[in-house]
């Protein structure tokens, strides 16, 4: 990796293998590289490269080994990653479910992962600074003229914001400049007051699943407005808007709901995203997820391109799910969850478990009406 990344960089010439949403499964990457062909150093002989699409840790097992992996083969020049919504929240500081490997204050929510391995300690030392660094200097996106990689929404307004920021005042900072401006719009909209009011009344109960609760509009404006004046914020979790029913997910209700920007995006290069939990064995789903991880595409295979070109398609299969099969004992040929990488240019589909599947409907000059889809947000992942 360069010195110093640009948010929007470039993705290596020649052909990819993307790597969907690991979530920790270091067992699983170990596995998927191989049956990928790739050496332990990262290097594959017939001249392929990785590309990782983001959320490298949290939930699983092992994350720290993983972020040393990749980060060390992208040091090299080996493998390119971008930054997801799960690196972004450790970079900011914020402690989120399933992030407790990196803060080792043994929270009461992330008990359910265990066993994990974990830094060590707590507070600042020398490897958290260097994850922090490492997470500070990934791209938000990557593209070269046939892809563009991204982990959550390829969103033109955000990435035309993202491109003229100047590189070197790193991602924190840009972060921050921006959350103060989404803020400052949230204060002139009149939004502050009324926001302190219901959470004066509500706040108790937004992280307990078992409290009816109401929609709560300001917090809905609020969300929507922190979201989507936030560029980095859009890249990393998606295009949300305000939902006409709260819902629980990841730990707290939630009153903004993703939308799905595929349907909308017209650009002929086609976008390879993680993020959104989709299901290799759909008919499989139905005891192991609750409500909180419904497929949020509604039906479509799971190999289908997606969008009105159909040239979009979602590489996350769920990996940070498996820590479930684990504690259920499920046995292989019961698994719904999988860790997958997308071949590019043969756009075919490959497995931890050593499965290959063509994936289909990829037409980039054909335009189609996509299908009604259910927009309700069952992760935030």
């Amino acid at each position: 990796m360069p010195a110093s990344s640009s948010l929007i960089a470039s993705l290596p010439p020649g052909p990819l293998d993307i790597v969907g949403d690991v979530h920790g499964e270091a067992d699983a990457l170990a596995a998927l590289l191989r049956h990928l062909g790739y050496r332990d150093n990262g290097v594959h002989p017939a001249g392929r490269h990785l590309v990782f699409v983001g959320d490298l840790c949290d939930r699983g097992p092992d994350s720290p080994a993983v972020v040393r992996w990749v980060r060390d083969v992208v040091q090299q020049g080996k493998a390119w990653a971008i930054l997801g919504n799960h690196e972004l929240n450790l970079l900011i500081g914020e402690h989120r479910d399933g992030n407790d490997w990196f803060w080792n204050e043994q929270a009461p929510h992330d008990l359910c992962y265990h066993p994990w391995n974990t830094l060590p300690g707590q507070g600042p030392d020398v490897e958290r600074s260097a994850f922090l660094s490492f997470f500070s200097r990934l791209p938000l996106a990557l593209e070269r003229p046939d892809l563009r990689v991204v982990h959550a929404a390829w969103h033109a307004p955000s990435v035309a914001v993202l491109r003229r920021m100047p590189e070197h005042l790193g991602l924190r900072r840009h972060f921050d400049a921006l959350e103060v401006l989404a803020m400052r719009r949230v204060v002139m909209e009149g939004l502050a007051d009324r926001h302190a009011e219901e959470q004066a009344q509500w706040g108790m109960h937004i992280d307990n699943p078992h409290h009816p609760m109401p929609l709560l509009h300001a917090h809905a404006m609020v969300d929507e407005r922190r979201q989507m004046s936030h560029p980095i914020r859009v890249l990393t979790s998606g295009v949300e808007r305000r939902t006409e029913q709260p819902f629980f997910a990841a730990g707290r209700w939630r009153f903004t709901q993703r939308q799905p920007w595929w349907q909308h995006y017209d650009d002929i290069t086609p976008v390879v995203v993680g993020h959104y939990w989709r299901r290799l064995h759909p008919e499989r789903t139905g005891t192991l997820l609750g409500p909180r991880e419904r497929d949020p595409f509604n039906g479509l295979s799971p190999l289908v391109w997606m969008g009105r070109r159909r040239n979009v398609f979602c590489v996350d299969f769920s990996a940070g799910a498996r820590y479930l099969e684990r504690r259920r004992q499920l046995a292989p040929e019961a698994a719904i969850t999988a860790l997958a990488a997308l071949r590019w240019p043969e756009r075919e589909l490959v497995t931890d478990r050593g499965e290959h599947w063509p994936t289909q409907g990829f037409s980039p000059q054909r335009l189609t009406i996509s299908r009604p889809m259910s927009t309700r947000d069952n992760s935030q992942c």
